[in-house]
Order: structure tokens, then C-alpha cells, then sequence
């Protein structure tokens, strides 16, 4: 029992003694702390499920706000929008309909035509009517022929209130309950294209800022589904210098504070802002970080083939570096 105290004792004594070595002043009285870059990715995924159909990026590339990155299979989207507007302009042409008048221009014409005539007959039994009343009252008519006239001037009075009265309903509208009932028709059909059309351009998954493509997941012809990831972006504002400072030096820190950085092989003269601190502390940092331990990590790198190299799965190769070339 006392022994495992004592180891116990020993190892925090070790940790405390490099924690020391790590975060106290250095002799020429600068504070140091050790830390590494970290990313927050912005996952990009579609809304919908499907079948990838074109892949425009692959890790490493960067890219820019609104540029391509896949976009799914879109044949069942594109039938439903066709279809949606295929039963507004239906809707359309209904409207349309009700709101003409019941009968054509043409058919209007013939009628107007059938009442010049009606008043041409109803004019001649005019005259015949006065003349008849005329020879009637002199006594020289018969008051058979006097009546005969007066029908006659009745039916074609009648004649020619028909036709009118067929010219006026001819160029009615409509109801008004129909027409209203026609144009709700016609938003609901707007509304049912509209979202057909959102939904097929939520097949396109497009960069949301300037970005580097971290890792893809998927690849042209993989069906994923919604909100599965697709690949990972990381926006430049989206990194962060992740550093761990012990209690006694929390003073030296404060937010919006500007802190320098280095490494190696970086150029001199790189700061940051202090944009966040803990406020809650913890037992020690995730991984310790030192100029001596640092020799020993390891970074993935992926190189692509140029001039279409076609190299097999599993080759081994061995590879030279080269003088760097400066980036475009």
C-alpha cells in the first residue's frame, strides 16, 4: 500500500516537473506554451438521399463560395417538376376560360347580326301597325287586319328582345364563386412548382464560403443518404491555435489579447487573437506537446500521379523530395 503512494507520489511529481519545464518562463524571461492547430470542418451533406452522380472536388482542392462540390441523381425530381408545371399551366388555362366570355367573338358577331335583322322586321311591322290603326279608325280597314298587324309587331318585338337578351349572355363571365375558385387553383399549383424546383436544386450541394475540401466520403456512383456527410470543408476563419496555460499564468492571457506564433519551418512574424478561454479548467492538456517529443509525430501526405501515371493498388514506391515549389 505504501509502496503504490509512493509511485502515485513520484508520477505527479514527474508531471508537475514537466509541466514546469513546459509552461514557467524560460531564463530569458519569455512565457511559452505549447500548443497545435485546430480545425472546426463544416460537414457538407444533402438534404435528401440519392445516388452521386457527379463529384466536382477531391481532398486538398480549394475552393470558392458557390462553386460545385456533387450533386445527386435528379430524374425523379426533374418528373415531378415537369409534372408540376405541366398542371399549373393547366390551372392557367382554366382561369383563363372563366374569365372570357361564354361564347367567342365570332359567335357574338352572328348574333348582332340576327338582331340588325330582328330590328329591321320589328321597324317594317312598326309602319304596318300605324298604317293599319290609320285605316281602321277612317273605317276603310277591317279590325282583323288591324289585329294581324299588331301580332305581327309583337313577335318581332319579342324576336328582337331575344336575340339581345343572347348577346348580353353570351359575354357573361364566368361566376364569380368559379373564378375564385380557379385562381386559389392556380396559386396552389405556383406553390406545388415552386417547391419542386427548391428541392431539385437541393440536389446541387454547393460550397457555402471559401474553403479546403479536408476529406471526401463518398465518391461518384455511392448512394448516400440525408444528412449523411458527403465531405469535409474547412473554412480559414474556421481554425484555431489551441494552447493550454496553467492557473498561476491565466493572468497573462486575456481575450482579444494578440499572441505571436512560430514553428517550424513557418515565417517569422505569425499572430494571433486570444478568442476564447476556458472557464473551467482542466487536469491537463489531451496530449503533451514539447520541442522534443514533437520530432517524433507523423503527418499524412497524398501526393497525385501526374501525366495519367497509372500505378496499381499496393505498389510500393519510394519517395524523393524535391525542392519545393513555390504555390500559385
Amino acid at each position: 500500500m505504501k509502496t503504490s503512494r509512493l509511485v502515485a507520489l513520484a508520477a505527479l511529481l514527474l508531471a508537475g516537473g514537466t509541466a514546469a519545464w513546459f509552461f514557467w518562463p524560460r531564463p530569458d524571461g519569455t512565457t511559452r506554451f505549447q500548443g497545435y492547430v485546430e480545425g472546426y470542418l463544416v460537414f457538407m451533406a444533402p438534404e435528401e438521399g440519392g445516388r452521386i452522380e457527379e463529384l466536382d472536388v477531391d481532398s486538398g482542392d480549394r475552393v470558392t463560395e458557390g462553386r460545385l462540390l456533387f450533386s445527386l441523381d435528379a430524374s425523379v425530381q426533374t418528373a415531378q417538376r415537369n409534372e408540376a408545371d405541366a398542371k399549373l399551366q393547366q390551372a392557367r388555362a382554366q382561369l383563363a376560360n372563366l374569365r372570357a366570355a361564354l361564347q367567342r367573338p365570332e359567335e357574338i358577331a352572328v348574333l348582332e347580326a340576327q338582331e340588325a335583322r330582328a330590328q329591321a322586321q320589328l321597324d317594317l311591322s312598326q309602319a304596318e301597325l300605324d298604317r293599319q290603326r290609320t285605316l281602321f279608325e277612317r273605317g276603310i280597314a277591317a279590325k282583323a287586319q288591324y289585329d294581324q298587324a299588331r301580332t305581327a309587331f309583337e313577335r318581332d318585338k319579342a324576336a328582337l328582345a331575344e336575340v339581345q337578351r343572347q348577346i348580353q349572355a353570351g359575354q357573361i363571365a364566368g361566376r364569380s364563386a368559379e373564378i375564385a375558385a380557379a385562381e386559389a387553383a392556380v396559386q396552389a399549383n405556383e406553390a406545388a412548382l415552386m417547391q419542386t424546383e427548391t428541392r431539385l436544386a437541393k440536389r446541387q450541394v454547393k460550397a457555402p464560403s471559401d474553403a479546403q475540401v479536408q476529406d471526401v466520403y463518398f465518391r461518384a456512383g455511392e448512394t448516400v443518404n440525408a444528412g449523411q456527410p458527403v465531405l469535409a470543408l474547412l473554412p480559414p476563419a474556421n481554425r484555431r491555435i489551441r494552447f493550454y496555460v496553467p492557473e498561476p499564468l491565466l493572468a497573462t492571457v486575456a481575450l482579444g489579447q494578440i499572441v505571436g506564433l512560430s514553428c517550424d519551418s513557418c515565417r517569422e512574424g505569425l499572430e494571433a487573437r486570444v478568442s476564447f478561454i476556458s472557464g473551467e479548467a482542466e487536469f491537463t492538456p489531451p496530449v503533451i506537446f514539447s520541442e522534443q517529443e514533437r520530432a517524433k509525430l507523423v503527418f499524412r501526405v497524398e501526393a497525385r500521379p501526374l501525366d495519367g501515371a497509372d500505378l496499381p493498388i499496393g505498389l510500393p514506391v519510394t519517395v524523393t523530395p524535391t525542392a519545393a515549389e513555390p504555390r500559385s
